[in-house]
């Protein structure tokens, strides 16, 4: 068993969750059931899937519990496009979310390629 509370990726999710959240407070009263729903569900699933992870026995099983974490981030890019689309994200917000997230694609990835080629 690994301690997730050690991982750098796991910190960085947990604290881009918080950054998120600030962000659909914003959005509007309308949007609470749909983009607001998915977006707060999306991100907070890529720390949870890598603290479950790291429960995991095998390094596979970890391994593909970072894939989740991995996903649930595509899915997060694919919201703060919508949102861009709509106007609903100033365009300096938009420019930094897709940084920070596609910086923690990229650590969630490696952490899974690491993972895997110590197997």
């Amino acid at each position: 068993m690994r301690n997730f509370r050690e991982l750098e990726v796991w910190k960085m999710a947990v604290d881009f969750v918080t950054e998120v959240y600030s962000i659909t407070k914003e959005l509007p009263e309308n949007e609470k059931y749909g983009l607001i729903s998915q977006i707060n569900r999306s991100v907070i699933s890529i720390p949870a899937n890598i603290a479950e992870g790291s429960s995991r026995k095998t390094s596979a099983d970890f391994a593909r519990f970072l894939e989740i974490a991995l996903g649930s981030s595509f899915e997060l890019e694919t919201y703060f496009e919508i949102m861009n689309n709509l106007g609903l994200l100033a365009k300096v917000n938009y420019q930094k979310l897709i940084e920070e997230l596609n910086l923690l694609q990229k650590k969630i990835n490696a952490l899974r390629k690491s993972i895997l080629n110590n197997n």
